[in-house]
């Protein structure tokens, strides 16, 4: 009939994943590439009011303590990877790592994210020192560790000492991909098992995915997405591959915004109480990256509380934001802008829904 609009299938697609938090491949792909005017807005406001179901209007506050930025592997992607000689290198001892928290406290913060690469100086036993020092001074906290790869057993004792959660990016869920992002020193299957040791012993665990990384195709995500729906992690991790120039993709294109915004609603509608990150890469290749991820079905952002001297020596990727500030003034910042997009940011731990204190 003349002037009925015809719906684009991927709305009907999103309805679908809202509805039965599932589609098929080729459904994920669908949306994924869709550009159709619109979507996005329709796709946001649908995660939104899911996040909102479980959530509320609440923002969770993690308080970021990068402890180290000396690592033993040679991730091609990675600023503070093994062979690049031009990074000024530096740790924490345990004692500047207990004053951050300490600091990061009295801020509000009510969960701790020990941040690093793997550096052989942070032994098990002093990973279990600085674990059991932080709960033994704030009862009250969630201890979260992001220090790569370690063996079951490993993983066990730091959990025992008292740590809650374990932050560890699969990266991509396709072997083959992992394999052009790193060296054959390092194993996709020993990634994968570790994954799944830490969910074994019960942490709650994060991991996730490079938005646009090298080599990345829509096929990757889409297994990715299957991943994490057959994963069922407490936490998802995303943020845009941004290039590094001491690394040999200092020439890649960045990932997109508009792709990572996507990915932001789409894992919200696929896992509905997961708890997912505005990073700070999205903030560093958009000035309101970390409010539109928050408009898109977000409800963490990780304000840091390094010592303001490491701040510009962990980086990753190049033109990190906020690491000149102060960890008041971050805190700030971030509670002004959570505000200006209609959210509040919060002090509680903020537990995945599944494991929330009442």
């Amino acid at each position: 009939m003349e002037g009925t609009f015809e719906r684009p299938l991927e709305f009907e697609l999103a309805d679908k994943l809202e509805a039965s938090r599932d589609l098929t491949d080729d459904e994920f792909a669908a949306v994924l590439l869709c550009d159709y005017p619109g979507f996005d807005e329709y796709l946001a406001g649908k995660a939104r009011a899911v996040r909102e179901k479980y959530y509320g209007k609440s923002v969770y506050l993690r308080g970021l303590v990068e402890i180290s930025n000396i690592c033993r592997n040679n991730c091609y992607y990675c600023g503070i990877r093994r062979d690049n000689a031009n990074a000024e290198r530096y740790r924490l001892s345990e004692e500047q790592i207990l004053s951050c928290c300490d600091a990061g406290y009295d801020l509000g913060f009510r969960t701790f994210v020990l941040q690093g690469g793997e550096d052989p100086y942070y032994t098990d036993e002093l990973i279990v020192s600085i674990v059991s020092a932080i709960k033994e001074r704030h009862p009250d906290c969630a201890v979260t560790l992001s220090l790569g790869e370690f063996e079951k057993e490993s993983y066990q004792k730091f959990f025992d000492a008292g740590a809650d959660r374990y932050l560890l990016r699969h990266e991509t869920a396709d072997k083959d991909h992992y394999e052009m992002l790193h060296p054959a020193e390092m194993s996709f299957d020993h990634r994968m098992q570790c994954l799944r040791d830490l969910k074994d012993i019960g942490y709650q665990v994060g991991c996730g995915m490079m938005v646009g990384s090298p080599y990345q195709t829509t096929e990757h995500l889409v297994k990715d997405l299957r991943f994490l729906q057959e994963f069922k992690p407490e936490m998802v991790g995303i943020g845009p591959f941004i290039p590094h120039h001491d690394t040999c993709f200092a020439d890649r294109e960045a990932g997109t915004v508009d792709m990572t915004i996507r990915l932001l609603s789409v894992i919200r509608l696929l896992l509905p109480d997961v708890l997912l990150p505005a990073t700070t890469a999205l903030g560093t290749i958009d000035p309101r990256g970390r409010e539109k991820g928050i408009l898109a079905g977000a409800n963490v952002v990780m304000p840091n509380l390094s010592p303001s001297d490491v701040r510009g020596k962990y980086l990753l990727y190049d033109n990190k934001i906020c690491t000149g500030d102060e960890a008041a003034e971050c805190i700030r910042c971030m509670a002004m802008r959570i505000s200006s997009v209609g959210y509040e940011t919060v002090v509680s731990r903020g537990d995945h829904a599944a494991f929330s204190i009442k």
